[in-house]
């Protein structure tokens, strides 16, 4: 599992490859939650890369969008592949975390209203 950044605009784009599951969740966790720390609040999720995620994986990207609304801020999900998307939608949790198809689309996303509730 590896996690990499970059800043477009006043977005923060957070890459993910690998998988996310109950032997690294604390790690990945405390990564993303440092940008949170760090004072980001527009983050792009691009999980084009991710090709597993387990129910620890989806526990810490709701983290992050909770730590993110605290803060005012925002979270949008880019790139999910079929097997991730999947699991996103079994979960429920497509229906209360924004998630768009492209990394354009995304940083596009920002700043417009959301009316989900994480």
């Amino acid at each position: 599992m590896s996690l990499s950044s970059e800043k477009i605009g006043e977005v923060l784009v957070i890459s993910a490859s690998g998988q996310i599951n109950s032997a690294n969740a604390a790690q990945v966790e405390s990564g993303l939650l440092a940008y949170v720390e760090q004072g980001e609040r527009l983050c792009a999720l691009d999980l084009s890369g991710l090709d597993y995620i387990s129910s620890a994986g989806l526990r810490v990207v709701l983290i992050l969008a909770r730590g993110l609304k605290q803060k005012s801020g925002q979270l949008v999900l880019c790139g999910l592949q079929p097997q991730v998307h999947e699991v996103f939608d079994i979960s429920g949790f497509l229906s209360i975390l924004t998630v768009v198809a492209s990394r354009s689309e995304a940083v596009s996303r920002m700043g417009e209203p959301v009316n989900k509730t994480v």
